[in-house]
Parts: C-alpha cells; sequence; structure tokens
C-alpha cells in the first residue's frame, strides 16, 4: 500500500507549478468596427423586437380564438 503522506506531497507538487499563458495576439482591426457596425445592430434590434411582438400577438389571438369556442 502506498503512503498517503509521499503521495500528497507528489500531487501537491504537480499542482504548485501554475501553467503560464503564452501572451495574447494583438487584436486585428475588424472591417467594420465603428458607426456602421452600431448601426446593424439597432437595425437588428428593431427587427428581432417587431418579430418578437408580432409572434406574441399570434399567440394571444389563438388564445382568444381558443376561448370564443368555450
Amino acid at each position: 500500500m502506498a503512503d498517503p503522506a509521499t503521495a500528497t506531497a507528489t500531487a501537491v507538487t504537480a499542482t504548485t507549478a501554475p501553467a503560464v499563458p503564452a501572451p495574447a495576439a494583438p487584436a486585428a482591426k475588424t472591417v467594420d468596427a465603428g458607426k456602421w457596425a452600431n448601426r446593424r445592430v439597432g437595425i437588428r434590434l428593431v427587427i428581432y423586437t417587431v418579430a418578437t411582438h408580432a409572434f406574441a400577438g399570434f399567440i394571444l389571438l389563438l388564445f382568444e380564438l381558443g376561448n370564443r369556442n368555450k
């Protein structure tokens, strides 16, 4: 049977040496950074909001139609 003190000491020495991460590469400039990207995000936000409200309205319409047939 292995000595618990030796096994613990080995495990501790293996974990005490932290891995050093490699330096990060400089971020590349994006083509669409700036106000054009912000504009596209705003347009997408409006489209998603309208689509979500239309879907919610359709679901409410289904509930109303189902409630009338009781």
